[in-house]
């Protein structure tokens, strides 16, 4: 009788094998990761300048019609007029004053209204008390119009510069107020309720719950705020004005100087869009772990 043997069983180095395996099989390419699927409601991926297609359209159509005529340059002067009076205005010196004037009245007003309108936001929003006090009153003011309330700015504060920055600080402290209040309550009482359970002071309640919960409301009052800020300038710098962007669009048509009007609105478009643009892009930068629409 023959006994069978079994054939030896060697161990071999896992590393080792997987590496001769590698060199005696052919090599074969593995295929690339595939794209996400395009979603059908997204309507295509965002082109990194294309925001600048609708100004860029706006300048061709106002080129065109003011080449053929069909613009009368005494209503609406062409392009390239704007630019020849900018660059006469530049080489003056005039337009680099008073637009450091008016930037510094409005970084002034949004600085002074957007701090008040967070600090009262926060009483607001995270008291029962300040929330029967504060907005109730500010629901109110917000039906008298800005305007209604310059006689009395005049009245109380005079014509210097304090009056023109806080009626910019008012015109900014109402979307920035509504915006980040809105915000605070809308954060889940879940978080609130781990909060307290985990017995967080005040203040780490406020930097990991409050905050991380209402930035998205605060950031998008900021770009009303700026906007309004710009647009209260607009209002404040004909008001015995002897200086900023204002004062010089209202010299201007003292002397039906039009094209130096239009300089004046195309530098506060540009104020107006410059400073969203940057906005938006620093809220993409610290929201950048929000997944949204907008991407």
């Amino acid at each position: 009788m023959f006994a069978l043997r079994s054939p030896p069983v060697t161990l071999s180095n896992p590393v080792r094998q997987s590496a001769t395996d590698s060199l005696a099989e052919p090599a074969v390419a593995r295929p690339a990761t595939r794209p996400a699927s395009r979603n059908r409601f997204l309507g295509g991926e965002p082109a990194r300048r294309g925001i600048l297609l609708g100004p860029a359209l706006l300048l061709v159509y106002w080129s065109v019609l003011s080449v053929t005529g069909f613009l009368d340059p005494r209503v609406l002067p062409a392009p390239w007029t704007a630019v020849s009076a900018a660059i006469d205005l530049i080489r003056d010196g005039r337009l680099q004053t008073n637009l450091a004037v008016s930037a510094s009245r409005a970084v002034a007003g949004l600085v002074l209204g957007s701090s008040i309108a967070v600090l009262l936001a926060l009483i607001s929003g995270l008291t029962v008390l300040g929330g029967y006090v504060i907005d109730g009153l500010v629901q109110m003011k917000r039906g008298i119009p800005i305007l209604a309330l310059i006689p009395f700015m005049v009245l109380w504060l005079g014509i210097g510069e304090e009056m023109k920055i806080i009626v910019i600080a008012i015109a900014v402290f109402f979307p920035m107020y509504i915006q980040t209040h809105t915000a605070l309550r809308a954060i889940d009482i879940r978080y609130v309720e781990l909060a307290e359970t985990l017995r967080l002071s005040r203040w780490k309640f406020l930097m990991r719950i409050v905050l991380p919960g209402s930035l998205p409301g605060i950031l998008t009052g900021l770009r009303f705020g700026t906007t309004a800020a710009w647009l209260a300038l607009v209002v404040v710098e004909q008001l015995n004005a002897t200086s900023g962007i204002g004062y010089m669009v209202t010299l201007a048509r003292d002397y039906a100087q039009t094209d130096v009007m239009l300089v004046g609105l195309v530098v506060y478009a540009i104020l107006g869009f410059g400073s969203d643009t940057l906005l938006r892009m620093l809220e993409r930068h610290v929201l950048r772990w929000r997944r949204s629409l907008g991407r």
